[in-house]
């Protein structure tokens, strides 16, 4: 009898290409991948788009499987019932869907790497303005139970105690106690970020560490554990403690709503969805249109991540060079970042959304007799005028896509390589090639 589950389990892998292909036939449409995203998020927002495409009681089900999920309801003219099918087994699999086509939307926890890039060709190129969407901002947080008196880590350390070099709470100042592992498994978007972010440089996950396909599973481990430590996506936290995560040089942030919507918190990401061009018109380019939209990105925040909308906040920097703490004495700050190709004064993907909801603020009334500060910031170059010219070109790259769009912008600045937010090493860099958007 033991036996029979794995049968079953053995089964289900031969026929599910056929399955999926069924599957995908008679639903509106079909998106395959990142947990982080599926669990809660992606139902949220179709649930969101069908009603205001005219679909009556939209709800939202369990599907067949654990990680699966069915939002269903009925025709604007009709009593027929159809439905959004959501598969969330980790990003890994929604890529391998997307490229066996069983699925019109891939979900994704990290951004595509080069190997699935190139085993997409086919389909186009998946890193395009058409085909990348970035849906909202989400932090991985390292959690610790309440009792922990931890307050935060270096990235190092962090590396060190995910690889097994650490492994006792003594060691960091803590209870002399065995440090307990968790951690979210390969198919995981999160632990891709995760080990991108952090163990880099090092051999690889201890395997003491237990692992989890669900953000909500390992968070509620993490909470019944004195000794545990664990990463889960910023809307699973839940009764667990975050920590502040700093670098060697940099200050060490907590996983909050600010950091994490400009990207300075160190192991913030972006949350992606990957589709081919879709036929203009047909509901999956509909519903990617509506991504980005301030509906969606309202149901973004309802669901315990970052919304991409921008809000003005007070934030009184103590730091930097004093031109820029002068520049920025009685402004307010947008929860936004302009980020940039690498090395480029190119908008990314997201930046060019960015530009589109700045310009939308821009008009609206509380907004519209004020103007936009642009500070630009680099990573370090070969010569400080180099990293100069360089945040001062990318803020005049801002300028001007507001400016053609009729919104009022005060003089650039740009301040070179001040004020990083994270190391000027490796791929870390990148997050200091940036431009702050500040309100007069």
């Amino acid at each position: 009898m033991r036996l029979l589950p794995f049968i079953f389990l053995l089964w289900l892998t031969q026929v599910s290409p056929h399955l999926l292909a069924q599957t995908r036939h008679e639903a509106l449409f079909t998106l395959h991948g990142s947990n982080t995203i599926g669990s809660e998020l992606a139902p949220r927002l179709v649930q969101g788009f069908l009603q205001g495409q005219g679909y009556r009681q939209v709800i939202i089900k369990p599907g067949n499987l654990s990680n699966e999920t069915r939002v269903e309801a009925l025709t604007p003219s009709s009593n027929q019932t159809v439905a959004v099918i959501i598969e969330a087994h980790g990003t890994a699999t929604g890529f391998g869907a997307l490229k066996q086509n069983p699925t019109d939307i891939a979900m994704a926890s990290r951004a595509i790497n080069s190997e699935e890039l190139r085993g997409l060709s086919q389909l186009g190129n998946m890193r395009s303005f058409s085909s990348e969407h970035i849906i909202a901002i989400d932090g991985v947080a390292v959690i610790v139970h309440p009792h922990n008196p931890l307050a935060e880590l270096t990235l190092d350390q962090l590396a060190a105690i995910f690889s097994g070099h650490i492994t006792n709470w003594a060691e960091l100042g803590g209870a002399n106690a065995e440090i307990h592992l968790y951690a979210r498994d390969g198919n995981s978007g999160t632990a891709d970020t995760f080990k991108s972010l952090v163990l880099s440089d090092q051999p690889s996950l201890s395997g003491d560490a237990q692992l989890f396909e669900s953000n909500r599973a390992l968070a509620d481990a993490v909470a019944k554990d004195e000794n545990g430590i664990g990463f889960v996506g910023l809307a699973a936290i839940a009764q667990c403690k975050p920590l502040a995560i700093g670098q060697s040089g940099v200050d060490a942030l907590k996983p909050e709503q600010i950091a994490i919507a400009t990207e300075d918190y160190l192991l913030s990401r972006r949350l992606y969805l990957y589709s081919a061009d879709q036929p203009e018109g047909s509901l999956p380019a509909r519903f990617l249109r509506y991504v980005h939209g301030a509906e969606a990105q309202a149901l973004v925040a309802k669901s315990g991540f970052v919304s991409q909308t921008p809000i003005a906040m007070q934030v009184r920097p103590d730091d930097g060079p004093a031109e820029y703490l002068a520049l920025v004495k009685d402004a307010q700050r947008l929860s936004v970042n302009i980020r940039f190709h690498e090395g480029s004064a190119e908008l990314d993907n997201k930046a060019k959304h960015d530009i589109e909801r700045l310009i939308q603020l821009a008009k609206t009334e509380a907004f519209r007799h004020r103007k936009l500060l642009l500070v630009g910031f680099g990573d370090q170059q070969q010569t400080d005028d180099r990293a100069l010219v360089l945040s001062r070109l990318r803020a005049i790259t801002v300028k001007a896509e507001l400016h053609a769009n009729g919104i009022r912008v005060a003089p650039v600045a740009g301040f070179g390589a001040a004020n990083p937010v994270a190391a000027n090493t490796g791929s870390a860099r990148l997050r200091n090639q940036r431009v702050e958007v500040w309100v007069l």
